[in-house]
């Protein structure tokens, strides 16, 4: 079978690589903006081409590509903090119809990432069931493009031709190229190892204590096992959530990661950067997972705990999937 994988040399792109060659499939064709920080997160993995993403949609608008048996659609601008509406809606919006056009009018299977980005403040759930998502409020730019897309698969009947992730906070080996976008984990065992201490936002509202600000935070392990299993099962459609269904504060994401390096937990509370609109963060996600065990998924997922234990061994020696 023939696979494109867009953002096959990212995070989430690039530990679905390896599932996707652990289960036989080889003839894939990466499509991502290659970079040298990026090269180690395929080193290892085998694949039959790597083409930059502008030139592939170029030669898809061109019809001068043959399409594959599949897209794998993961590839997106997922700054959180970008306000380049124009950008992001080229981006995440205008590039992923063209893809779903592109493989949905020759009978391919088209299968893409959302992000519980979507669900905005969360005062309307967080069911993936399609008339919530009709009415969702992301909070962000990021959120809104990935939404807009969603919106246009329903309104034109496409839904249950294709296959959407919404993906919630993902963590673990081979995000070390993101700087700033890297996860809180990430970022967390760096400060501490560093400084003995971790440094959160505080809260800002009055019925939220600071550090007790939620997420839904899954290990990219298990992600590859969701986007795996419907691989493995053409015959389910629909976009679902892609979490563990369980909300943790960040106080047990850092107290977790002080106690894998027997530490006392020393955690300052500290004021949002003015590049995080206070009035646009979300304090709370937790996917709804009923659709996708509905759906036949039985993957057990791991605790956020036992996530971080593993992953901290990757980090200590920067180890990739």
């Amino acid at each position: 079978m023939r696979v494109i994988l867009t953002g096959g040399m990212g995070f989430i792109g690039s530990c679905l690589l390896r599932g996707l060659n652990d289960n036989g499939y080889t003839d894939i064709t990466i499509v991502d903006s290659p970079a040298p920080e990026k090269e180690k997160n395929i080193s290892g993995k085998v694949f039959k081409d790597i083409i930059e993403k502008d030139t592939f949609l170029y030669l898809v608008s061109e019809n001068k590509i043959e399409c594959p048996d599949m897209i794998i659609h993961l590839g997106a601008c997922t700054s959180t903090v970008n306000n380049d509406y124009e950008y992001m809606f080229f981006n995440n919006y205008h590039y992923s119809r063209t893809l779903a056009i592109w493989a949905l009018s020759r009978g391919r299977r088209f299968l893409y990432a959302s992000s519980a980005a979507t669900y905005g403040n969360g005062e309307k759930g967080f069911s993936d069931d399609d008339v919530t998502t009709k009415n969702l409020e992301p909070l962000n730019v990021y959120g809104l493009s990935k939404h807009l897309f969603d919106l246009w698969l329903i309104t034109n009947g496409l839904v249950d031709k294709v296959t959407g992730f919404k993906f919630f906070n993902v963590y673990g080996p081979n995000e070390y190229h993101k700087g700033d976008m890297r996860s809180v984990v990430a970022k967390a065992y760096e400060e501490i190892k560093k400084t003995g201490k971790k440094k959160l936002f505080k809260s800002y509202r009055k019925d939220i204590e600071d550090g007790e600000q939620k997420r839904d935070f899954i290990y990219v392990k298990d992600v590859v096992d969701v986007i795996m299993f419907f691989v493995e099962h053409p015959e389910k459609s629909g976009i679902y959530n892609v979490g563990t269904g369980k909300a943790r504060s960040f106080n047990d994401l850092v107290k977790a990661i002080f106690k894998c390096f027997n530490l006392r937990p020393s955690i300052e509370y500290v004021d949002m950067p003015p590049e995080i609109e206070r009035d646009k963060y979300q304090y709370f996600t937790r996917a709804d997972t009923e659709k996708l065990r509905n759906a036949g998924f039985t993957g057990k997922f791991t605790e956020l705990e036992e996530g971080i234990s593993d992953y901290l061994g990757y980090l200590e020696k920067k180890l990739y999937i």
